[in-house]
């Protein structure tokens, strides 16, 4: 479950989530390590320079890519477990229809794991080819990726992409408070969990310095308590007080915690959360309708991937019209959506199960995303420790 995936990780709608683009302003090294790796020139039989393509083009078009991605025959990710955001199936589809083996590594890591590993594993066929990071681990590193532009970059609104491609967001969602009723009372606002019968009961999925999941949780708490996006000190104070309190419960939930009751309360995003009603009936979502805070992932390629053009490819299916609907089946808002919906190519039942929100959205710039991740750096070991 972790998310930011930012959970460690690692993310109810009759109709497409209420967030127009206009409001959506964007805002472990291997024991025994294979040989170096040196791809950066690395051509294709055609001649193609796969790590350097920045369109389907450079390879003369989608056969020319999937014939490359093909011939190197596999594929690095990380920090995508099976249940987030539906990257169980998405992974296999993409290996079904173009027979390349998918190597998922460490699912519940953080965003800033993703980057860790690509540091420590760089130049080794072991590295992350690409990335799903959370927007503040993404902007600060977004020296490390490849600029791309998928088939269907034209589709994907301005404010969700880098104009050159270099990250592009991929899928969104809100921040929620799951929590099971068989454990505890129902929690019908942040503030309730203060009171004692949540005491050990409430999990942050993940690190907020690292994890955009967590982030953006203390987020949601800091607007309930009179703060903004500006202003995040109010939910590290408020955390603060969970954890004096004896509430807050500082382990990284996952499906397994959920499911065998250790961690009854869960603050993560809404598609992470709502994934666990399927296995657990007694499991409640709740999206805080005065506080509702939206974000949205960045994906992106390793520069120095070990299989570019896999990498490539990866961004294509993920993107295309096949990758947008298994996105929406996960939950989550996958950044065609409104262009699809418009078109008639978002699968209608899928569409219909996305959480809508009617009131205040928001959504942190990339200017407030640093200044908040700037203040936790400084003052969430302190609050929580």
């Amino acid at each position: 479950m972790n998310t930011s995936r930012n959970t460690p990780g690692h993310k109810p709608m009759s109709r497409v989530l209420a967030l127009a683009a206009s409001a959506l302003l964007v805002g472990g090294a291997v024991a025994c390590a294979p040989p170096e790796k040196d791809n950066s020139n690395a051509q294709t039989e055609s001649g193609v320079n796969a790590a350097a393509a920045t369109s389907a083009q450079d390879f003369g078009g989608m056969d020319g890519l999937i014939e490359a991605a093909k011939a190197e025959g596999e594929l690095n990710v990380i920090a995508l477990p099976p249940d987030w955001a539906n990257y169980g199936e998405i992974i296999t589809a993409f290996s079904e229809k173009y027979g390349i083996k998918v190597n998922s590594a460490q699912p519940d890591a953080s965003s800033q794991d993703e980057i860790n590993a690509a540091n420590q594993q760089k130049g080794r066929s072991t590295a992350p080819d690409v990335f799903d990071l959370g927007q503040s681990v993404a902007l600060a590193n977004s020296a490390m990726f490849a600029p791309y532009k998928v088939e269907t970059f034209d589709d994907i609104p301005v404010a969700f992409k880098d104009p050159d491609g270099t990250w592009v967001n991929d899928y969104g969602g809100y921040m929620s408070i799951g929590f099971d009723t068989s454990k505890v009372p129902p929690v019908t606002r942040v503030d309730d969990l203060l009171k004692p019968e949540y005491r050990g009961k409430v999990a942050l999925n993940g690190d907020p310095t690292q994890a955009g999941a967590a982030f953006s949780g203390v987020l949601m708490v800091a607007l309930s308590q009179g703060g903004s996006a500006d202003d995040i000190a109010p939910g590290v104070e408020f955390f603060g007080k969970l954890k004096q309190a004896g509430n807050f419960l500082p382990v990284d939930p996952t499906p397994a915690t959920i499911e065998s009751g250790q961690t009854p309360v869960v603050i993560d995003w809404n598609y992470t959360n709502s994934a666990q009603t399927a296995k657990l009936p007694s499991w409640t979502v709740l999206v805080p309708p005065d506080q509702a805070v939206a974000g949205y992932y960045y994906q992106a390629i390793n520069k120095d991937a070990p299989h570019p053009a896999a990498a490539r490819l990866w961004q294509e299916f993920l993107y295309s019209d096949e990758g947008q609907n298994l996105y929406a089946k996960g939950g989550v808002r996958p950044v065609r959506a409104d262009n699809m919906l418009a078109d008639g190519t978002l699968d209608s039942a899928v569409a219909a199960a996305l959480p809508v929100v009617d009131g205040p959205v928001t959504v942190p710039t990339p200017e407030q995303t640093e200044a908040a991740s700037k203040y936790l750096a400084e003052n969430w070991a302190a609050a929580v420790g």
